[in-house]
């Protein structure tokens, strides 16, 4: 399917007539992230897992990687299939994603589910002692050497190994099918302009307050791993004095949470939705 003249890959399960549900993932991966929670929510909801631009099987042009149009391409697919309202459940940087789309569109999205991500308004005291945590993005942020890191070093396969809290996960589990996608130029150019984008546009303005006059109307949980190693328990706090109902669950598991503990995932989730 196209919106906003990009070509978007949507798997899609459950009951045409049930209430939507939009999985998005984060970096480097893509929909198949969601592969073994999807069955759990698309046996009461329709469940549409998105490709973000660049990712997957979604086509991959040179500009937009920005948070705000990333969000802005969500709402593009909902109308693109005649969607009015969603909930959204976003990882990792799919989260950040479904912040942004939560304030900018609270009329389109019924509720939000954040995985392995803080809201928009971490304490400085929680966030600044573990901003180490994001080291690696000094290896793929700057173009164009992002995007060779990307492509010709084993950097991703050693990041979603470093991030699993659940050490059998790529025992089982073929890490091939997110490391072979970050081979292509496009991908690795995506993955490299997700980060470089952050870096840009997101990171300066957090200083400077930009949400800090924003307030989160849309219901929203935050599932957190306690051995996060990206986004540790502690930086999930703070976030209830900028939204209407907020709440933190933290289970056992890393940064991979969909992958390591999917089950416990989609019950939360349900949970949740009620």
């Amino acid at each position: 399917m196209t919106a906003r003249g990009v070509r978007f890959h949507v798997a899609e399960s459950g009951p045409a007539d049930g209430e939507v549900l939009v999985l998005v993932h984060g970096f480097p991966q893509h929909w198949y992230l969601w592969r073994h929670v999807l069955p759990h929510l698309s046996a009461t909801h329709r469940v549409l897992a998105l490709d973000l631009r660049g990712f997957g099987w979604s086509e991959a042009p040179k500009h937009g990687y920005g948070t705000g149009n990333l969000a802005e391409d969500v709402i593009a697919v909902l109308d693109a299939l005649g969607v009015q309202t969603a909930s959204i459940i976003g990882h990792d940087w799919g989260g950040w994603v479904g912040f942004v789309a939560a304030l900018k569109h609270p009329e389109r999205i019924r509720t939000l589910v954040s995985v392995n991500m803080t809201h928009l308004w971490p304490l400085p005291r929680r966030m600044l002692p573990n901003l180490w945590r994001m080291w690696h993005t000094a290896f793929v942020e700057h173009p164009p050497l992002g995007r060779l890191v990307l492509r010709h070093t084993g950097f991703a396969g050693f990041l979603l190994r470093h991030w699993s809290g659940d050490p059998g996960l790529w025992e089982r589990e073929d890490i091939r099918i997110y490391t072979d996608a970050m081979r292509d130029p496009a991908r690795a150019r995506a993955g490299e302009q997700v980060n470089a984008a952050y870096v840009w546009q997101e990171i300066f303005g957090h200083p400077l307050g930009r949400y800090r006059k924003a307030r989160l109307t849309v219901p929203t949980l935050i599932i957190g791993g306690e051995r996060d190693v990206v986004i540790p328990p502690a930086v999930l706090a703070g976030g209830e004095r900028h939204a209407d109902d907020l709440r933190v669950v933290v289970l056992p598991g890393g940064h991979l949470l969909p992958e390591e503990q999917p089950t416990a995932v989609a019950e939360e989730v349900l949970r949740f939705l009620g």
